[in-house]
């Protein structure tokens, strides 16, 4: 795709490029997040099972994962279209932009939150190399904070201004870096373990007092936290895969890119927490402050630039190419991909720079995970309209008629894909907000999704 054209418009031959690397590094990058590193590190501490319990509840997580995004992003490699107009096909050429824009609201707000995350890595770069204090805030950000937020911002915009050939290019050098430094902080807390950490390690794997119920209940809550930890990209993986060479590549690239990148990261983590419990004589699940407590500057710059790298990845993954062809998808002939580019880049100065003075105490976090809760019964819907309704059969010239043809429904609605929408997101809201709900940890996204699928499938007139 042209980075001045329709990034809408079906990817061309030459754009359908992506290796199973590529599509590895796309996990790679969504995993390897600061966020991420927290998440796998505590569970291993706070839900109360074995070490081996924890791996097995990552990998099949990861292997759950793997099956749906095979699922979901098929008719984007067969077609080489994205999420939004694949949405289409089961919501009706108008129906569409609901989810679309939906899905681009929660990517827009975590975009600019993420804007901010990878500029503190920069702020910490800038404190390590030239050793000078805060000053004054404005924003609840000093001087050196609002420069690395400004840098950090300006440099995705650089990324996405080149087109997706240079984001594919970044995720390519983010992710294979990002784990060698991991594994250089292992190297580290090895040597000032004085070769205690795979003991220490150990220990972690062990739990002695744990019964099969504790264990089956402990990785079943894991394998639902790391579910709903996908859940976003799960639905619009088409906006990947779509640059896929093929149907081999994809599934290749998935399976390397989900299971093993569970396994690799989570290994990392383990070690990592596992040495710093010795060296530190406390089990801390923020790499930075692991960082911190060694008093390396050199190590301090490194992980910065690392921290920076993981989160701007995960954030081009997860946020931002959802976000401008969820923007784009509102008025296709009008919107290009820089200009959709330009305008989530606008909010994300808003929402990053806002971040620390206002958003994060507000506590918007609701609101947006109840837009994210309300994209579940959309992925049931899209796959049993994709699978069993049209039996993986798609007419491309009526996804780009926006006037006629038959995804066009009643005037752009699929008055059968919006009821079951609308029944079954009422479940997926309560999850959010009725607190009985929480004993389902994070299956509320996946049984939200089923449902959707099945009323969808009840009342849905099959083509002929």
């Amino acid at each position: 795709m042209d980075a001045e054209g329709n990034t809408l418009n079906p990817a061309s031959a030459d754009e359908k490029t992506w290796g199973s690397f590529a599509i590895f590094n796309i996990w790679a990058n969504d995993v390897q997040s600061l966020f991420g590193y927290s998440l796998v590190a505590s569970l291993f501490i706070s839900f109360g099972v074995g070490g081996w319990t924890a791996f097995a509840a990552l990998i099949t997580a990861g292997l759950f994962v793997m099956w749906m995004v095979n699922l979901s992003g098929a008719p984007g490699e067969k077609y080489g279209i994205p999420y939004p107009v694949v949405a289409r096909a089961s919501l009706g050429t108008q129906g569409a932009k609901l989810p679309a824009i939906l899905r681009a609201i929660v990517a827009v707000f975590w975009y600019g939150v993420q804007v901010y995350f990878a500029s503190t890595a920069i702020a910490l770069l800038i404190y390590s190399v030239t050793g000078v204090s805060g000053g004054t805030e404005y924003l609840g950000l000093s001087a050196v904070d609002w420069i690395a937020f400004l840098i950090v911002w300006f440099f995705h915009i650089v990324i996405f201004w080149r087109g997706m050939n240079w984001v594919e290019t970044f995720l390519n050098i983010a992710g294979p870096f990002v784990y060698l430094v991991m594994i250089g902080l292992v190297i580290v807390l090895w040597q000032r373990s004085d070769g205690q950490l795979l003991e220490a390690t150990a220990t972690i794997f062990a739990n002695p007092e744990g019964t099969f119920w504790t264990e089956a209940k402990g990785f079943i809550a894991i394998v639902g936290t790391m579910v709903a930890y996908f859940a976003a990209v799960m639905i619009n993986f088409s906006d990947f895969s779509r640059y896929a060479k093929d149907k081999k590549t994809m599934i290749l690239g998935n399976l390397w890119g989900l299971p093993f990148n569970m396994i690799l990261f989570s290994a990392l983590a383990l070690l990592t927490t596992g040495g710093a419990a010795v060296v530190f004589g406390e089990e801390i699940i923020n790499p930075t402050e692991i960082v911190e407590r060694t008093d390396s500057v050199l190590l301090g710059v490194i992980a910065a630039i690392t921290f920076f790298a993981a989160t701007v990845g995960i954030n081009l993954v997860a946020n931002f190419i959802p976000a401008v062809n969820g923007i784009a998808n509102l008025s296709p002939e009008n919107i290009s991909f820089r200009k959709a580019g330009l305008i989530t880049s606008f909010f994300a100065l808003v929402i990053g720079g806002l971040w620390v003075s206002f958003i994060s105490q507000v506590g918007i976090g609701g609101f947006v995970n109840t837009l994210g809760a309300v994209l579940a019964p959309i992925f049931g819907i899209m796959i049993v309209d994709y699978y069993a309704h049209r039996k993986q059969q798609l007419s491309e010239a009526d996804l780009y008629n926006m006037e006629g043809g038959i995804y066009h429904y009643d005037n752009g609605w699929n008055s059968a894909a919006v009821k079951a929408f609308g029944a079954a997101a009422i479940f997926s809201v309560a999850t959010v907000w009725v607190p009985w709900f929480s004993v389902l940890s994070g299956f509320n996204w996946v049984i939200g999704a089923v449902l959707g699928g099945i009323i969808y499938n009840a009342i849905a007139k099959k083509p002929a």
